[in-house]
């Protein structure tokens, strides 16, 4: 059940302590928590970084009987930490995303067939430590989720016009989507990953697209053959249909959470420009 799961949050992270006593009333509430360690989860949400597993065992009381979450519960993790990420940040598109994972809380859980992907294997642990610095819970999240996520390499544009490098140094998965885990119709919320210095080439897509970037900084830009303009981590990026937009990948794995708010079924396609050479040389 997903409150096992909330039990372990991280600590340090603001509002955890809370989180982990609103889950042990839930399971105090279902009997698996006496009264006396639902005391402990109570004292220890005042403050975040205090561990209630060192409280529970001053005071003789053993560590609660926490089973490996079912798959189901740790995606929706995910997306709950995600949805509280995005509630920290401001701008165009993150009420227009927000309002669709709520709407999507009732999306059908199916197990799918998750492969071995080169680029998460060699990219997402750098990524994600980066991440943690910052964002304990939401690193935790995405760690214990990335196993259960359909993890591919989008295979769709012409690789002449989006470049070899690009084709084989990413990997994306939908969480929320007609191809994720969590499944809804033409709304495709997931994670984004590319290796560093790598350059995304100009392209545009019918969609409406948010980025959140998780790492940083990255470089970008929304006309073809223009500066790039560098970003750091946590800066949103709304792109309205047909926006052209560009990214080049600093030193850090670009790691990031994208949403299609509709129109998921037009693919995207690549806009030439002359200076492509010149930004897949370049070190940010």
């Amino acid at each position: 059940m997903r409150e096992t799961a909330l039990l372990s949050t991280a600590l340090g992270e603001p509002g955890s302590g809370r989180v982990r006593y609103g889950a042990a009333m839930a399971l105090y509430r279902d009997g698996t928590l006496s009264a006396e360690q639902l005391e402990v989860y109570r004292v220890a949400s005042a403050h975040d970084r205090t561990d209630p597993a060192l409280l529970l065992k001053d005071n003789g009381l053993p560590l609660p009987a926490t089973p490996a979450p079912a798959v189901e519960d740790v995606l929706w993790s995910l997306v709950d930490e995600a949805d509280y990420y995005l509630s920290t940040l401001s701008g165009p598109g993150i009420a227009e995303v927000r309002n669709g994972l709520t709407r999507q809380r009732e999306a059908r859980f199916k197990a799918l067939e998750t492969l071995v992907n080169a680029v998460v294997v060699e990219h997402l642990a750098p990524a994600i430590a980066a991440l943690s610095k910052t964002h304990f819970a939401l690193s935790a999240a995405i760690a214990a989720a990335s196993s259960h996520l359909p993890w591919v390499t989008y295979d769709l544009y012409n690789r002449k016009e989006i470049g070899e490098t690009f084709a084989t140094s990413h990997a994306f998965c939908s969480i929320l989507g007609e191809a994720g885990p969590l499944q809804t119709a033409d709304f495709d919320f997931g994670l984004f990953l590319i290796a560093p210095h790598v350059l995304y080439r100009d392209h545009c897509h019918e969609a409406p697209e948010l980025y959140a970037p998780l790492t940083g900084p990255h470089g970008w830009r929304f006309r073809p053959n223009t500066p790039l303009v560098v970003k750091q981590a946590h800066e949103p990026v709304w792109n309205e249909p047909n926006r052209p937009h560009l990214t080049k990948v600093g030193f850090t794995p670009f790691l990031a959470f994208y949403c299609w708010t509709r129109d998921n079924d037009k693919p995207a396609r690549v806009l030439p420009a002359s200076d492509w050479a010149e930004l897949e040389a370049m070190r940010l």
